[in-house]
Parts: C-alpha cells; sequence; structure tokens
C-alpha cells in the first residue's frame, strides 16, 4: 500500500490529544531528513523523555533504562559529527576506501547519510499511488517540481530533474500497479523513481561539500511475490545495449529487461529506464562536471527491487563512461541499497570493482531477499565449486560491502520473523538510527519517530499503541470540485514526460565523438 509522510495530504487532526496513552504526530514532520532537523537538546529530548507523550513511557523498566541511560552514546555521537562535518568527508562516506572503519563503529556521519539516502528511495514509496480504483494508480501523485514540497519536503536541498519510467510489459506482474478503470493515464507504465540534483544553495554546497546527482528507484513494499517472477536466469548484459565487450558479464534476465525494455505506443515508456536515466545523467555532468570550484558525486539508491536497479544503472553509468567529464575528470560513483537481492555473477561484480563503483548494501539478516537469487550457488559458496559452477547461468555474486543489521535488538519491534515486515524499509531506517556498531546497545541516534515503522507494516510491539498500517490517504484522492461534485483531479503534467532533446542525446550516446 501506500505510504506518505505525516504532512497535509494526511486526514485531519495530525496531532493526536498527549495523554498517558497517545503519541504525538507533528504535521509538519518529515521522513527526507536532508539537513540537520534539530539541535542534539532537542534529540536527546526526542529520545529520552518520559512524559506521557513519548514511546519511551511506555517502554518496560528494562527497556526505558537502556534509553535513559545511553546519553553517553548520544554524546559521543554528537561530539563526532563536531569534530568532522559531511563537507570534509564525503568522499571517505561516498566509499573511497570502501567504508573501511566507518560501519565498527558505526561513523555518525556515515548513519546520517544512509539513513538520508535510504529516505529518498522511501520518498519513491511515499509518493507512489498503489491504489488500484485510481485512474491514475501506478504513477507518481505529484508533478516533478513540486515532488519534495508535495511531500512536506521544503528544505531538501534538492530538485526533481527527470522522472524515470518503465513499461509494464515484461514478466514481473506481482512487481507492477495498475488501475481496474479503463480510462487510465498509461496502460502499459509504471513511475520507477526520479533523477534529482543538489540546488545552487550556499546552505546546500556548504553542507554537502559538493553537488550531488541523486538517483532513486522504487522497488516493493512489503509484497514479495516478484521474488517467484524471476527468471533466475543470468545473461551477457552485451545482449540488451550495455557498452560491454566481456560476454561473461552477466545480470539477472529479469532485471535487465525491467531496465532496457520500451513501449514506443506509450507516451511514458516509449523510451527505456535506461534511455532516460543515461540521457538525464549525461545532460547533468555536462551541466555541473567542470563547475568551477565544486566537486561532483553520482549517488544511486534504492530498496528491495530498486535496488538492483541502483546496482544496475550505476554499473551502466560507469560503463558508458558518462561518469567522466569533459575536462576527463572521473566523477565518483556510490550505490547505497537497502535489503537488496543479488544481481550479477561474478564477472559483473568485477567489473564493478574495476569501474570503481562502490557499493555499500544495507540488510536486516532476517530478510530473504537479500539472499535471493542464488540462494545455493553464490559468493559464499566454497572457491572450488564456484570455480565450477561460475559458468552455469544460475551462479550470483553479491557486490560491494554489507552493513548487517538485527531488527531482534530493537527494543521497540516484535522479535518474531516475519518475511514482509523483515523487509520493510521504514524498520531498516529504524535499525540505522539505533546501530551504533558489533554488539553495542541499539540507541536511537536521531529524533526519527519510531512510529514511521507501523506506517505501511505491524511491526512495532502492541504496547506501543500505534496503529498498524497508519497511513491513509485523504478521501483516496478525491477533491471536491467547485460545483459540489467529487472528483479525482488531474494529475499528469507536460514537464514529468520525457525531454524534447531526448533524441539528441541518445544519438550521442550510441555514437560519442
Amino acid at each position: 500500500m501506500a505510504t506518505i509522510p505525516s504532512h497535509n495530504l494526511l486526514l485531519p487532526n495530525p496531532t493526536i490529544n498527549q495523554s498517558a496513552h497517545s503519541l504525538s504526530f507533528k504535521p509538519q514532520s518529515t521522513l527526507l531528513n536532508f539537513p540537520a532537523r534539530s539541535s542534539p537538546a532537542a534529540v536527546t529530548r526526542a529520545v529520552s523523555r518520559t512524559d506521557g507523550a513519548s514511546i519511551s513511557s511506555r517502554l518496560e523498566p528494562v527497556e526505558k533504562y537502556e534509553i535513559t541511560a545511553a546519553g553517553d552514546v548520544r554524546r559521543r555521537d554528537r561530539e563526532a559529527k563536531e569534530t568532522k562535518s559531511l563537507r570534509d568527508t564525503w568522499r571517505k562516506i561516498q566509499g573511497e576506501d570502501d567504508w573501511a572503519g566507518l560501519m565498527d563503529p558505526m561513523d555518525p556521519v556515515l548513519r546520517s547519510e544512509l539513513i538520508r539516502y535510504g529516505e529518498m528511495a522511501q520518498a519513491c514509496y511515499d509518493a507512489f499511488d498503489f491504489d488500484p480504483f485510481s485512474r491514475y494508480c501506478g504513477s507518481c501523485r505529484f508533478t516533478r517540481k513540486k515532488l519534495f514540497d508535495s511531500l512536506g519536503i521544503f528544505d531538501s536541498g534538492y530538485e526533481a530533474a527527470r522522472y524515470l519510467y518503465a513499461t509494464s510489459n515484461i514478466n514481473l506482474p506481482n512487481f507492477f500497479s495498475k488501475s481496474r478503470w479503463s480510462k487510465v493515464w498509461s496502460k502499459n507504465a509504471n513511475w520507477m523513481g526520479y533523477v534529482a540534483v543538489s540546488d545552487d544553495s550556499e546552505a546546500t554546497r556548504h553542507r554537502l561539500g559538493r553537488r550531488d546527482i541523486a538517483i532513486a528507484w522504487r522497488g516493493t513494499v512489503t509484497q514479495l511475490e516478484w521474488i517467484a517472477d524471476l527468471k533466475d536466469f543470468l545473461k551477457p548484459v552485451s545482449g540488451n545495449g550495455f557498452r560491454c565487450r566481456d560476454p561473461a558479464v552477466k545480470a539477472e534476465s529479469g532485471f535487465l529487461d525491467l531496465y532496457t525494455d520500451k513501449d514506443t505506443s506509450c507516451n511514458f515508456s516509449k523510451f527505456s529506464a535506461r534511455e532516460q536515466l543515461l540521457t538525464e545523467v549525461k545532460r547533468l555532468v555536462e551541466r555541473y562536471g567542470d563547475e568551477e570550484g565544486g566537486d561532483l558525486s553520482i549517488t544511486v539508491t534504492g530498496h528491495s527491487l530498486g535496488g538492483a536497479l541502483a546496482v544496475l544503472s550505476a554499473y551502466d553509468v560507469a560503463e558508458m563512461g558518462l561518469n567522466r567529464t569533459k575536462n576527463g575528470k572521473v566523477v565518483p560513483v556510490t550505490v547505497f541499497t537497502y535489503s537488496a537481492p543479488r544481481v550479477g555473477n561474478i564477472r559483473f561484480k568485477e567489473r564493478m570493482e574495476e569501474l570503481g563503483v562502490k557499493v555499500l548494501r544495507v540488510v536486516n539478516k532476517h530478510d530473504v531477499v537479500p539472499k535471493s537469487p542464488g540462494l545455493f550457488l553464490n559468493e559464499h559458496a566454497p572457491h572450488a565449486l564456484k570455480q565450477l559452477a561460475g559458468g552455469l547461468p544460475w551462479c550470483y555474486c553479491h557486490v560491494g560491502e554489507k552493513l548487517a543489521l538485527d531488527h531482534q535488538n530493537s527494543p521497540f519491534l516484535k522479535p518474531s520473523v516475519d518475511i514482509s515486515t523483515a523487509h520493510n524499509l521504514e524498520a531498516l531506517l529504524h535499525l540505522l538510527d539505533g546501530y551504533h556498531g558489533k554488539g553495542q546497545r541499539f540507541v536511537l541516534s536521531s529524533g526519527r519517530d519510531p512510529a514511521l515503522v507501523n506506517k505501511a507494516s505491524d511491526f512495532l510491539k502492541d504496547h506501543f499503541m500505534v496503529p498498524p498500517y497508519w497511513r491513509q490517504d485523504a478521501n483516496k484522492g478525491m477533491v471536491r470540485h467547485t460545483d459540489g461534485r467529487w472528483i479525482q483531479p488531474d494529475r499528469i503534467r507536460a514537464e514529468d514526460h520525457h525531454a524534447p532533446d531526448i533524441h539528441h542525446l541518445l544519438t550521442q550516446l550510441h555514437h560519442p565523438s
């Protein structure tokens, strides 16, 4: 189901009465925490206060002690952030040294960035129309220029530069959402995500330390039936138009089809998701790559199947050489994935390393999706077996570094293992917020509301009294017209279609000078 942050699109009365049995939801709270949201003192209050309006007031005695006695942990994080900033360390945070020494103990700047990019991926869910009774099912709820503002994110520091679409005419029926009505925005397309770029404001440049091109791919919230749809069959990427001469570099065929297929009869998917992405990255790198006095980065993020597309598209960008400016400067390409499956074989992994693409995978150790495909033949198989089976079309290998989390370490979450909740992105971001290193106590480091976990799941412990699946869309998108009738307003805008110069950019990609 759709998941939108608590903002003006929610049902009336977003603030619940504060009592001994209630939580406080702020109407202007946001999911994307791009700038610092609160002072250290405010964060401490949000985590440790014990008045009737807080989650911690309903913790069991041991759990309450764990939080209220954790001031030293939060103080350590605060002091670490004060001694080094993102603008000074962004290259290391982007994986320059493969995150050596940053994950155990957990670097607070890296944690903050992992949550920030994870919330960029979450925005793809929050903006997506999952309602089969909407004629716009499968599209983005908001126009590109108002994407972040419509989500209640008024100070993101990013602007959505391009929307990405894919055709649903491939064998992944459980991934795509379609309307039940006959008159719809598109019969064969689904909104897949967006390309955004950090803005020109001094505050943004000062905070990030560079200009950032961010690519976010939509995945799946809780429905995991798409895994059964995978052909679980590796095929050479060169057969799908990639600029790779090595036939041994292979990726899962379903992911390749989703990324490269198109429907020329559809305004939104007449160009493949690959063509849409590459042309926009080319445009932005040409515009900002050699910007005077500034650096540029490319960061790709996605959850679940969106994580697979993030890995595949980051490889494609580097293989095409789009991360090189006209002056020959190499733009770092980094991938942050969340609960993502395996994408390719061991040669695919090696090629990504040769291209310098950095990948950091965040997973819940109880989630089954990161263990697929290649359940038996994968990077954990004995070396002799991998050598013997390396050429088989079902021998997979994960790429990059892994940060493994465990939801059973959180005092907020139910310890039971459920396939869908273990795969939930909001739960994973909650785990990131409380993770400080292997064997260390779970302590929330920011003011990120644990109630967000139940936005599209039933994962929080019952004594917190946060309703499961609490996110509801006001009137299912219906609005009252001036004549008094209730209607679904028009949503699609010309600005969300493909750029008018996409043909020219594609020609340059296929025939570089």
